[in-house]
């Protein structure tokens, strides 16, 4: 993973890490499986759902908001994926 932006990064083919980026190893879980562009997960040791529904309770930041790489791109990017066909 990178830390980039605010968010957990993972670093794949796809998402690259940047030269000033540190790479490390984090442990994580991943709110709904999406796009490797668009989904980040949040980082995590919870290992069961009781774990994993505490921790959620317990958070100041919506899930949604924590994972969400591309709305941090541009605050318009959900328009142009509409208008490029992604619905």
């Amino acid at each position: 993973m990178v830390r980039r932006g605010g968010s957990l990064v993972p670093v794949t083919e796809l998402t690259p890490a940047r030269a000033s980026e540190q790479v490390e190893r984090v442990w994580v879980r991943f709110r709904t499986i999406g796009d490797i562009p668009c989904t980040a997960p949040v980082e995590s040791t919870a290992a069961t759902l009781e774990a994993i529904v505490a921790e959620t309770a317990a958070t100041t930041i919506t899930e949604r908001g924590a994972t969400r790489l591309d709305d941090q791109t541009s605050e318009a990017s959900m328009e142009q994926r509409k208008k490029e066909g992604y619905f």
